[in-house]
């Protein structure tokens, strides 16, 4: 009689991390940024129709990097949740906390129970009245999320992206040196990124209900050149 073959769960669960990291890892990079403005988020992201930033409700905005039909299945199921709750109460009752929380338990669950673990990593945004009531969530691929403060990089090469935005970031600057600063860190050694090779987006403050616009074109032209 055979033995059963057996992993222990350490190993399982070490495999299935090592897996989603290294999906995940090449990734282009995408920042997060809270200015007084806004929130602004930039992606390396040189495609004209595939997006990962994303308007999830009226001050709610959902970024990714990893397996693009998995985040887009994620999304849309933010976009439903976010949708039916602000139909069935208020739309204020929708909060980026409350979406972050359900991402993170979807994620969890998905890593901890199924053979394959999602190879994405998320960020829920939303902009408050002021600078200091807006909110980051990072979310990772195993459902731990993180209140990030100030401003976030996730992707392949998030640590470098983020010990380069804790140098110069700068929560009173304006949209354009926030744009500026974020196709230079987004661009590393080999310099700034252009126009073209960024998807840009922003949750305006001074907006009333629905606050997301993306920014791009001549706009952006103009605000890189600024």
């Amino acid at each position: 009689m055979s033995m059963p073959f057996y992993v222990s769960p350490e190993q399982v669960m070490k495999d299935r991390a090592e897996y989603a990291r290294k999906n995940i890892a090449r990734g282009r990079d995408l920042i997060a940024m809270c200015i007084d403005p806004g929130v602004l988020l930039i992606a390396d992201n040189p495609s004209k129709t595939l997006s990962k930033i994303s308007e999830i409700y009226d001050r709610i905005a959902f970024a990714a990097v990893g397996k693009y039909n998995e985040f887009q299945m994620l999304k849309v199921a933010g976009i439903r949740s976010a949708d039916l709750k602000g139909y069935s109460y208020s739309r204020e009752d929708v909060s980026a906390r409350e979406l972050g929380n359900a991402y993170a338990q979807t994620l969890g669950q998905v890593f901890t129970h199924e053979m394959k673990p999602y190879e994405v990593e998320l960020l829920v945004c939303e902009v408050g009245a002021t600078l200091e009531d807006d909110e980051l969530y990072h979310i990772f691929y195993d459902g731990v999320v993180i209140d990030e403060q100030g401003f976030s990089a996730i992707g392949g090469q998030h640590e470098q992206v983020n010990a380069a935005l804790e140098a110069d970031f700068d929560p009173h600057a304006t949209l354009a040196d926030a744009i500026k600063l974020g196709a230079r860190v987004l661009g590393g050694d080999a310099g700034p990124l252009a126009a073209e090779q960024l998807e840009v987006a922003f949750l305006d403050r001074s907006r009333t209900r629905r606050m997301f616009r993306r920014i791009r074109n001549g706009e952006l032209d103009g605000l890189l050149g600024a």
